[in-house]
């Protein structure tokens, strides 16, 4: 199994996190995104929107994180589990989720800062603000979910790691980079505190990545 990843990349973290936590081995191939190196024709070839991460398991690339993590789900059913049993609890999990992953990654997502700075003018400074705004609008939302569906105060659902879970620590990570101001979640912050000290989460930190700088 390989895993084209970038330390820094929230969604590479996300399945370094799935990975861990599923004990399964894997071959981490770096793709450094500020030097281009996802844009070069081998790694198109093998990933067409030249992103991280994407996962090759036995000849089988699949793209996007969250595809990528419901693939080791349903591929390899080890414990833990991070969708519940019950469809419901399953469609909530999911929501929180895409919450992180479709609502707020993408807007702090490198090719748009990208953009921003070189095609829209706007500074360093004003791409951190338009980051900390899109995280804050978010993390309001999610503070409501997990205060609602949180069973123990150290999970995003139930008292059990799951999806949500996996999608949180990445953004935490990230919102602390760019300086948010995370005081206004208390629920959120405690969750990702608790969860950054598991052995699967710790040792998927972009800062002990092989190419980590």
């Amino acid at each position: 199994m390989k895993l084209y990843s970038f330390f820094r990349s929230s969604a590479a973290y996300r399945v370094r996190i799935a990975l861990n936590l599923k004990a399964l081995s894997y071959e981490y191939v770096a793709k450094h995104l500020r030097r281009g190196e996802h844009v070069e024709p081998e790694y198109r070839a093998i990933h067409p929107q030249g992103l991280v991460p994407a996962l090759d398991d036995g000849g089988v690339v699949i793209p996007q994180s969250l595809a990528i993590i419901e693939y080791l789900e349903e591929a390899y059913p080890q414990t833990p589990r991070l969708l519940p049993a019950a469809a419901a609890d399953r469609a909530i999990v999911r929501a929180m989720s895409e919450a992180i992953a479709c609502e707020i990654h993408p807007l702090n997502n490198l090719r748009v800062l990208n953009y921003l700075k070189s095609q829209m003018g706007q500074t360093e400074d004003a791409t951190h603000v338009w980051i900390r705004h899109w995280i804050a609008e978010g993390f309001a939302a999610l503070e409501q979910s997990i205060r609602t569906h949180s069973g123990d105060g150290n999970h995003c659902f139930g008292a059990d790691v799951t999806l949500a879970d996996v999608c949180l620590v990445p953004q935490v990570y990230n919102a602390r980079r760019f300086e948010t101001d995370v005081s206004p979640y208390p629920t959120l912050v405690a969750v990702a505190t608790y969860l950054e000290r598991l052995p699967a989460f710790a040792a998927a930190r972009p800062e002990i990545q092989p190419d980590a700088e």
